[in-house]
């Protein structure tokens, strides 16, 4: 391992990589402390609170890297623009344009992209005008508890300080989307995973670090050892494929033979990865709005929708919102992956290519193969995705704790994020004649 350490700052080119995606995440962590002017530090305190408990401010905070409780420039995180590519990748399906786009490789993935920024810009005048509105006037109290106290960010009012604000909370979105675009360029593996990774991970030493505060020290040792058997499982299953055996039929083109050679499909067991996660903490956030619309009044229908709302929608400790996150997990995953892997697409693919799979004719048949061998491989991956996503919350539910030192989603993020930058760093290692991480 030291080794290879060492050859990776023996590779100028490499090493230039690696020190630019470095000083482009300290410049996200830098932005992520600077706040917005004119907040209420009162009101800040009670947004802070209110994220520690792993609800729906929490999974926001959790992908803004602790910039959305604070405040910051940067509290719409990069969540815009991974819901805008969500967005185009469904479209993808019901739109030809875009599906043309999607098969004219570089040149159409130009285009999809910028049709993406555009997405992101208007989702985040979307995202920031709500948040302004909802915390700027105080009805974020519903989702803290019913009998909160409301504070408004904006003591002054929305007028004139609120509207400077939305274009700011836009401009960090823009910010980040150009700096992820850079470090996909200039530096080393996927620049808006890395702005994730950076954002997951700057929160887990203080979450391990407040659980020692409340003299919780078997559970601590506890969670260290559940933290460290959950990234090993999690590594065995990203790197879990099924890989279906495809033959091409040979053939002669003039003096010449092409094909005959043997190739394999490789269905990952966790092809969605963390966007049925994503997914399901979205649709979850859509009851916690209605009732902030709805507003909360001293009595009648009204207290009782947020109450019950508060109660289980929003409560990570309760086992109805357990239940129902890992239900909903599970669905969108086999939604997911049917959007991403099309099995008549892939088989007229193959047949075009003069390649059937042994003992399958093509045509119907191998669509129906390929549709029956994926959605085998969907139901572990999804069942596992569910148990990372929500054992966090059934241990703070057992331990009597109010947060935890990590979250399932923020190490299936980790983990997946470091093995791909690890394969990107083995393989310019191996192409330069060097020894690899991965043997």
């Amino acid at each position: 391992m030291l080794s290879s350490l060492k050859n990776i700052f023996k590779i100028p080119d490499l090493r230039n990589k690696i020190l630019f995606t470095i000083m482009m995440v300290a410049v996200y962590r830098f932005g992520t402390t600077i706040r917005v002017p004119g907040i209420d530090h009162q009101a800040i305190k009670q947004l802070q609170d209110a994220a520690s408990t792993q609800g729906a401010i929490g999974f926001l905070n959790l992908f803004s890297g602790g910039a959305f409780e604070s405040f910051s420039i940067f509290a719409l995180g990069i969540m815009p623009y991974i819901t805008a590519s969500i967005i185009m990748q469904i479209l993808g399906v019901v739109i030809p344009k875009l599906e043309q786009l999607q098969q004219q490789g570089a040149v159409g993935q130009r285009k999809i992209t910028q049709y993406t920024r555009y997405v992101t810009i208007a989702l985040a005048t979307l995202q920031a005008t709500g948040l302004v509105f909802v915390f700027g006037t105080g009805r974020g109290a519903g989702y803290l508890s019913v009998n909160a106290p409301s504070v408004p960010i904006l003591p002054d009012g929305l007028w004139p300080r609120g509207y400077l604000i939305i274009p700011t909370l836009v401009a960090g979105t823009a910010v980040l989307m150009w700096m992820g675009e850079l470090i996909s360029q200039r530096g080393i593996g996927n620049g808006m995973s890395m702005i994730i990774f950076a954002s997951v991970v700057a929160g887990m030493p203080y979450g391990f670090w407040s659980i020692l505060v409340q003299d919780k020290y078997f559970w601590f040792i506890l969670i260290i050892a559940l933290t460290l058997a959950i990234i090993v499982a999690i590594v065995i299953i990203e790197l879990g494929q099924r890989r279906i055996p495809v033959q091409f039929a040979k053939r002669v083109v003039g003096r010449r033979m092409y094909g005959g050679q043997n190739t394999y499909i490789p269905l990952k067991v966790n092809q969605s990865g963390v966007i049925p996660v994503i997914f399901a903490s979205s649709i979850l956030l859509i009851p916690v709005i209605a009732t902030n619309v709805l507003g909360a009044a001293d009595s009648g229908w009204r207290r009782q929708v947020t109450e019950w709302v508060n109660e289980y929608i929003v409560n990570p400790q309760n086992i109805v919102y357990i239940t129902l996150f890992a239900l909903m997990i599970i669905a969108f995953a086999y939604f997911y992956n049917t959007i991403a892997f099309d099995p008549v697409r892939q088989a007229d693919q193959i047949r075009r290519q003069g390649g059937f799979i042994p003992g399958v004719r093509p045509g119907p048949q191998t669509e129906r193969y390929l549709a029956r061998i994926v959605n085998r491989i969907t139901l572990p991956g999804a069942v596992f995705i569910a148990i990372v996503a929500t054992i966090p919350y059934v241990v703070t539910w057992m331990a009597g704790i109010q947060s935890l030192g990590f979250a399932g989603t923020s190490l299936l993020i980790a983990v997946g994020v470091a093995l791909e930058v690890m394969r990107q760093i083995d393989s310019q290692l191996t192409l330069r004649n060097y020894e690899g991480f991965l043997k």
